[in-house]
């Protein structure tokens, strides 16, 4: 062996920091029993991410709104790309949990006002409710804290295993899913 390496070395490790930012949509749902509905009332991403194993990451939660994408604003829309651009000053990824139904409309203002990003900003959500059995919420959020910490410096969207880079990306009404504008199949 070379003078000065070692067999067992334990190497510290600097976490990835990544800010989560937080705006409501079905992802974040949970069920009004009184009233028989979903709506956007607490979050429930503490709970999805302490059944998660994060190592190398230290997460910095910001909670923004918490909104049904429905009934975002456009100042809404420049308000999280607005804080997108703050986060990415002091962060190594930005992931936003966002409503799938304008979460295009929040990308492409991202990328307006951020084209070429120092860090990957990542948008994700959930078709389903986490409340819900068959949620897709837990896979997507997994990919969008994976991504963030791979991917080269852009906007994407993280959802049913795929990455996919702003502009252009569209929500696939029919099947359920974010595609690339090119893709989408209007037959």
């Amino acid at each position: 062996m070379a003078e000065g390496s070692c067999y067992f070395c334990v190497v510290a490790v600097t976490p990835k920091r990544i800010a989560l930012v937080t705006t409501g949509g079905t992802i974040e749902k949970t069920y009004d029993e009184l009233r028989g509905v979903l709506i956007n009332a607490v979050s429930n991403l503490d709970v999805m991410l302490a059944s998660m194993e994060l190592r190398g990451v230290a997460i910095t939660r910001v909670p923004l709104m918490n909104k049904d994408s429905l009934e975002m604003t456009a100042d809404d829309h420049s308000l999280i790309a607005r804080t997108a651009d703050v986060m990415a000053t002091s962060h190594d990824g930005v992931v936003i949990v966002h409503g799938t139904d304008r979460l295009a409309t929040s990308g492409e203002a991202i990328h307006a006002l951020l084209p070429t990003p120092r860090v990957p900003i990542v948008l994700t959500g959930a078709m389903r409710p986490f409340a819900l059995r068959n949620t897709d919420a837990m896979q997507n959020l997994t990919e969008a804290l994976l991504a963030v910490q791979v991917a080269t410096p852009g906007v994407y969207v993280a959802m049913h295993n795929r990455l996919l880079r702003f502009p252009g990306v569209v929500k696939d009404r029919r099947h359920g899913t974010f595609v690339q504008a090119d893709e989408l199949d209007e037959s």
